[in-house]
């Protein structure tokens, strides 16, 4: 009876993860005529090779200390100790610049936008969503209708859902900033959501948390009815206001659900992808770029099929080492409460 599931799970399950860790050490091609060679570790080398170097400045003019081109400098090292490597990030430190060059710089900066991106919508799109399952679980007129709307956006493509921000978020007529340039009567400018960095992560983090906060709504709602009415009783006679019912009878019922939620919600923001693909491309200055937007970019643009299997890889194994860490740390608290 297991027998059509067990199929199903190593088809498309063990089969592409046993062949992603063997395609990881070999130069494989999508479309190539040379045949594939085994290459060990040399993927994950290019991958994971980042240096620290501190260059001085050329001089100290007006407007301060003024350093070397850094891209010059890799380029013209006759050493070659800095080949293929690329600026990263520099810092100014003591009158030196802190410079780290890695040979893939693209790999570290989609690395931080995603680690960046999973702590910023995992707390946040967890907390709407238990503010919303505690206003649709109250006894408030309509709440099924409350509902219907808060849940509907989980229902929608998110590749819909990514082209209609787009209209809404155009910088010269889009709906949000005509409604922002009416309610300040012509004060607020045009502003560029998709178009400059410091506005472009923030309209993802809408986009996502507008599409899905529905589905962890409904899965705290389930948590919230499933918590006996005698308990808040017993809470009232014992003189509990509303916020000690919610801190000593509903976040400890409510322990298992979070538990799932923030583990799923975890998994699931990792593995952000459609909306950046349709709304930004990575950009602006690969500001928005995410992990699995540059091993679909490596695995299938570039065809670089053998170097995508190694990133995907190594974000295997760091999802993996979070979502354990995640369990032993909510265990703690559970088990210390």
């Amino acid at each position: 009876m297991s027998l059509p599931g067990i199929i199903i799970l190593f088809t498309f399950v063990l089969l592409p993860l046993l062949l992603s860790f063997g395609w990881s050490i070999t130069d494989k091609r999508l479309i190539s005529p040379l045949p594939t060679k085994i290459t060990g570790i040399e993927n994950f080398k290019t991958m994971l090779s980042i240096k620290r170097l501190e260059i001085a400045p050329s001089f100290e003019g007006k407007q301060g200390f003024q350093y070397p081109n850094i891209r010059k400098l890799l380029r013209e090292d006759s050493s070659g100790k800095w080949k293929d490597y690329h600026e990263l990030f520099s810092v100014d430190k003591d009158g030196h610049m802190v410079v780290w060059i890695a040979k893939d710089p693209y790999f570290w900066k989609a690395l931080y936008n995603t680690l960046r991106f999973v702590m910023i919508i995992v707390p946040l799109q967890g907390g709407i969503a238990l503010l919303l399952a505690l206003f649709v679980n109250s006894n408030i007129y309509g709440k099924t209708i409350f509902r219907t709307i808060y849940f509907t956006p989980v229902v929608i493509s998110m590749t819909v859902v990514s082209i209609i921000w787009i209209f809404i978020l155009n910088e010269n007529n889009g709906l949000l900033n005509s409604f922002l340039s009416s309610v300040s009567n012509g004060k607020i400018d045009p502003i560029p959501w998709l178009i400059e960095k410091r506005y472009a992560y923030i309209s993802i983090y809408i986009v996502t948390i507008w599409q899905a906060v529905g589905f962890q709504m409904i899965i705290f709602l389930a948590g919230l009815q499933n918590i006996s009415v005698n308990l808040y009783e017993s809470a009232i006679i014992d003189g509990a206001n509303r916020l000690q019912q919610f801190r000593y009878v509903t976040l400890p019922m409510l322990t298992n659900t979070i538990v799932f939620v923030i583990i799923s919600t975890t998994i699931l923001a990792f593995r952000i992808f459609t909306q950046i693909d349709i709304m930004t491309r990575g950009g602006p200055e690969e500001s928005t770029m995410s992990i699995i937007y540059y091993i679909i970019q490596k695995g299938f643009r570039e065809q670089k099929i053998g170097y995508a299997s190694a990133l995907t890889s190594i974000f295997f194994l760091i999802v993996l080492f979070i979502a354990l860490i995640q369990k032993m740390i909510l265990k703690y608290v559970d088990e210390t409460e």
